[in-house]
């Protein structure tokens, strides 16, 4: 059976598919993923085939390079700014959903940012089933992940909220309505599209750990939480020699980093980062990308893309973005972790991380100072009882097969 799996937005929205495509492909299925472009070498060196999706999410970040300036007087600008780079990010994406469908696909994988490929589907007659690495679903367990919600609302504000997010004309649905009316189908309004989803259970398997964050058990049938889809590591990947020297040369250092986040305040960061360390007594690897200028000496390394399963359990701690798969990396290697969320979901596995007692209280990017993270980064390292949780857990997590469960539903749905 040809699978496509549809993996919209950034690194860390590609490489656990990797994983999930490589298990698919065992199970005797010919896989392709689509995304964009920057990501077809890591899927390719993966063996599997690589269908591009134009487009570039990097802009639409709070952070992101390219993003315009903030302040009094230029918000509204730049919100409509935003909105017409999102509607366009919008059709590019699902016009590139539809694109990658024509080369063949007999069932659609689907992530959060690929909604458009479930009229791609309709419209060719496959099934399809959702690939999450958030929990998007309205639950009161939580407040809803892609808002800008810092707290929980009460568990009715977070499940009305979270449906709103469904169900409220949006860029995405613009782009859905114009998408649906090339593929020849009905039109259908936004919130026509989320009870048909949910009056037909549409699937949906979650790339996280049970043991991270529950199921929650107001979600309906059909929601389920698998485990962690690994990334595959590149063939033949050796680590730089200069990075294996700086390891050797002292005792374990704490990694920092913003994932695939680009400049503006990052640049700040990384600067505070470096100084938090010096102040902790602590080494570094730094891999922030274009987040900060080099800041290196003899107890800072500036690492480049180096796979967070070799490096991460060389770490005496992590403190970064947490990103789900970031996260879902450290958690695995079993090291105590500071999360320094910026947006979205971030937020939520920051907060897992604390709630978990695998790391102390997460400190928001905009809150961040050298002073706050070098106490955190003290307390990572030196207090043995996040070691110990984080070690528990690692063990909790290794054991679960969350590819296993979407393999299985694959050969169902597909049947």
């Amino acid at each position: 059976m040809r699978v496509l799996i549809i993996g919209i937005g950034t690194r860390g929205d590609v490489a656990p598919y990797t994983g999930l495509g490589g298990r698919l492909r065992v199970a005797g299925h010919e896989v392709a993923i689509a995304a964009h472009e920057p990501y077809a070498e890591m899927v390719r060196a993966c063996g599997l085939e690589f269908r591009p999706i134009p487009g570039d999410p990097l802009p639409l970040l709070p952070a992101g390079k390219g993003g315009l300036p903030a302040g009094r007087g230029r918000e509204r600008t730049s919100m409509a700014a935003r909105v017409g780079m999102f509607a366009e990010y919008e059709r590019q994406t699902g016009d590139g959903i539809v694109a990658a469908a024509e080369r063949g696909a007999d069932v659609l994988l689907l992530n959060v940012p690929a909604s458009a490929g479930i009229h791609v589907a309709e419209a060719m007659g496959v099934p399809s089933m959702g690939v999450y690495l958030q929990p998007v679903d309205p639950t009161g367990d939580f407040s809803p992940v892609l808002g800008a919600f810092t707290r929980s609302l009460g568990r009715w504000g977070n499940r009305t909220a979270s449906r709103l997010a469904f169900t409220t004309p949006s860029p995405v649905y613009l782009g859905a309505r114009r998408l649906r009316a090339r593929l020849g189908l009905p039109g259908a309004t936004a919130a026509a599209t989320y009870r048909r989803r949910e009056s037909t259970r549409w699937p949906v398997f979650h790339g996280f750990s049970p043991s991270v964050l529950p199921r929650p058990a107001d979600w309906r049938e059909g929601l389920e939480v698998a485990g962690y889809w690994w990334p595959e590591d590149p063939p033949g990947w050796r680590p730089p020699a200069k990075l294996v020297d700086f390891l050797d040369a002292g005792p374990p250092p704490v990694f920092v980093g913003f994932g695939s986040m680009g400049s503006g305040p990052l640049a700040r960061a990384g600067e505070a980062a470096v100084t938090a360390l010096r102040r902790a007594g602590l080494r570094g690897v730094l891999q922030t990308g274009a987040a900060g200028p080099d800041l290196g000496g003899d107890d800072v390394f500036h690492a480049g893309d180096v796979p967070h399963s070799w490096l991460f359990p060389r770490m005496a701690a992590l403190a970064h973005h947490a990103g789900c798969g970031t996260t879902a990396a450290g958690l695995r290697a079993g090291v105590p972790a500071v999360g320094i969320p910026a947006m979205t979901d971030q937020r939520l596995w920051a907060s897992r991380l604390a709630a978990l007692g695998v790391g102390p209280a997460a400190i928001p990017l905009g809150h961040l100072s050298a002073e706050r993270l070098a106490a955190a980064l003290d307390a990572a390292v030196s207090e043995r009882s996040y070691r110990d949780r984080a070690g528990i857990l690692a063990g909790r997590i290794e054991a679960e097969d969350g590819a296993g469960a979407v393999v299985e539903a694959v050969g169902r749905i597909g049947g």
